[in-house]
């Protein structure tokens, strides 16, 4: 019996070359998410964003074992059902590091640089110095060191920055000064001239950034989320914001997207908003196919695979 793959996104004829390298005889089959339905009950492997939910679907998928999650973020395809089924759920957690590691540091030179304000006063002419700063030097917070932060991490040491990092495990991390647990958070807070967010979203991470916590940052102090939009309060960081607790943030996500046109956050000058796309890159799914195919290869030799979601952890 031939293995059968289906893929809830467009591949090209490439992508199918590198599975077909592996297991020759696999049939693929791509199709929208509408489409499902049709293609789930003979499907031994899915492969699909994780932001989407297949509940309605299980009970006419009886060969499906695992399924490939094209996003870091698995929050909604871990549905309850999913997590009490027979199948494997993975990830491509590692492939984002180098686009997010870029776009956090362009907010955060945005911020050093002011470019945000010069932009403003190009619309109108006006030639004014305003206040600048350097990265050399500045305490780096990252809150959830994983591949994303070691990135981060990585570029900061270049700009010859100090960091600092929370993380659940303990471990030996080459370009972090100082790796605590997240009981250290708040007093790491104070000390940072910079924030970033990049932990998943999970029942200890949602609403991790209250009014209080994010006042216990440095008045001068820049935060960016780029993990879950959950995992800032939004009135709690407009309040902050408006009161000036602390300089800035730069956000990419949110909890509903996209953002309202009533959020205060639009009209914020000291507030940088991208929609949801620091991970975007045009190589982004050469390397979400690459590392499906290295499981692959791994699942067809019954080997342990890559980047398997603890179902229970949610990541």
């Amino acid at each position: 019996m031939s293995l059968n793959i289906v893929v809830a996104n467009r591949l090209s004829q490439r992508h199918i070359d590198w599975v077909h390298n592996i297991v020759p005889d696999a049939n693929i089959v791509t199709c929208e998410d509408s489409e499902l339905g049709q293609h789930l009950p003979t499907a031994d492997i899915l492969i699909a964003w994780g932001f989407i939910n297949i509940d309605e679907h299980l009970p006419n998928a009886p060969r499906l074992r695992w399924i490939h999650a094209l996003s870091a973020g698995v929050e909604k395809i871990l549905s309850p059902t999913v997590a009490n089924a027979p199948i494997q759920l993975t990830n491509v957690r590692g492939i984002h590091g180098i686009p997010m590691s870029e776009h956090v540091f362009g907010m955060m030179l945005a911020f050093s640089r002011s470019i945000a304000g010069f932009a403003r006063q190009q619309q109108d002419a006006v030639w004014k110095r305003l206040s600048l700063t350097e990265l050399y030097n500045k305490t780096l917070c990252i809150v959830g060191l994983g591949s994303i932060g070691r990135e981060i991490a990585k570029r900061a040491k270049a700009f010859n920055m100090r960091i600092v990092a929370t993380k659940q495990t303990m471990t030996q991390e080459l370009f972090v000064d100082e790796l605590c647990p997240p009981s250290e958070l708040d007093r790491l807070l104070g000390e940072a001239d910079y924030v970033v967010l990049t932990v998943p979203e999970t029942p200890d991470t949602v609403g991790l950034f209250s009014y209080e916590r994010i006042c216990r940052m440095k008045e001068s102090a820049v935060l960016i989320n780029v993990a879950r939009g959950t995992v800032v309060s939004a009135e709690g960081l407009a309040q902050a914001l408006t009161e000036k607790k602390i300089a800035g943030a730069a956000l990419d996500v949110f909890v509903s997207e996209p953002l309202s046109e009533s959020s205060p956050l639009w009209k914020m000058d000291n507030v940088l908003i991208t929609p949801h796309c620091a991970a975007v890159s045009p190589l982004y799914l050469d390397r979400a196919m690459q590392c499906f195919c290295e499981n692959l290869s791994l699942y067809m030799n019954n080997k342990a695979m890559m980047n398997v979601i603890d179902k229970e952890r949610g990541y």
